[in-house]
């Protein structure tokens, strides 16, 4: 399945197996930096640790753009919307660690209440002009069903804030004229978690570092007693489609620069 493309083509490689299709799609050598936008703690490592492992590994810079806190994601009537933001940042920065991730940007957005706002979207574009990302990783907004409301709304803003509107001076013009941030040109935008993927990632050689990460969300997955076979299995599962022993699955949009 091809990708799309927005206003024509762009960079990236393929690796094909003999009989032409997708086994592996590796980022352009000239794309240096990469942005995560994710609604909670543990929906990165969850979706793509393994792809933001083995891309830093690369060479690559990794930036995570934490929307929420996930302060609103614990069954215990007792927790505090105040306490939980502590512990789950905490977890989040211990994960990004294991990764090599350069930077975690905490935007604190209420949990459960994003919304596809045009502050929100201000708030989004600020961080691409500020790191300036090759390639962008989100949610899939469109995927259907089994979306919680922060992954859609985080998903759509993140798009829209791609483009047009890091692109365009006249949006936000504050971001220049008060802080110096000029437009911005995201090469290509990724989703996770979509419906029909056409971009596969051997994450095989990253899955231990995907695991030891994922286990640093303790206050989600702290009690799971089969987390790494249910983790495995279904990196296997998905690394089928590709011929690949372990793939996370993305879906993939190329934009002009």
């Amino acid at each position: 399945m091809a990708s799309h493309r927005i206003d024509g083509a762009g960079p990236g490689a393929v690796k094909r197996k003999a009989t032409g299709e997708m086994a592996e799609w590796i980022p352009d050598d000239e794309h240096k930096t990469f942005m995560v936008v994710v609604a909670h703690p543990d929906d990165l490592e969850f979706s793509s640790a393994g792809t933001v492992a083995r891309w830093v590994q690369r060479g690559m810079n990794a930036i995570l753009v934490q929307v929420t806190s996930g302060d609103r994601g614990s069954p215990d009537p007792n927790m505090t919307p105040e306490c939980l933001t502590e512990i789950r940042e905490q977890e989040q920065r211990e994960a990004a660690a294991i990764l090599g991730i350069q930077e975690v940007v905490f935007l604190r957005e209420p949990d459960g209440q994003t919304d596809n706002s045009y502050r929100f979207r201000g708030r989004i574009v600020h961080e691409i002009r500020r790191f300036k990302p090759d390639i962008v990783i989100t949610h899939d907004p469109w995927r259907p069903y089994a979306l919680h409301p922060d992954h859609r709304n985080v998903g759509i803003t993140t798009t829209d804030a791609i483009y047009p509107t890091a692109r365009d001076a006249i949006y936000f013009p504050e971001h220049y004229h008060e802080e110096g941030l000029e437009p911005w040109k995201v090469a290509e935008l990724l989703f996770f978690g979509p419906e029909h993927p056409d971009c596969f990632v051997d994450v095989s050689s990253t899955f231990d570092k995907k695991l030891e990460a994922l286990r640093r969300h303790d206050s989600q997955v702290g009690r799971s007693q089969d987390l790494e076979k249910r983790l495995r299995e279904r990196l296997e599962e998905i690394g089928k489609q590709a011929d690949l022993p372990m793939a996370e699955s993305f879906r993939r949009l190329t934009m002009r620069r």
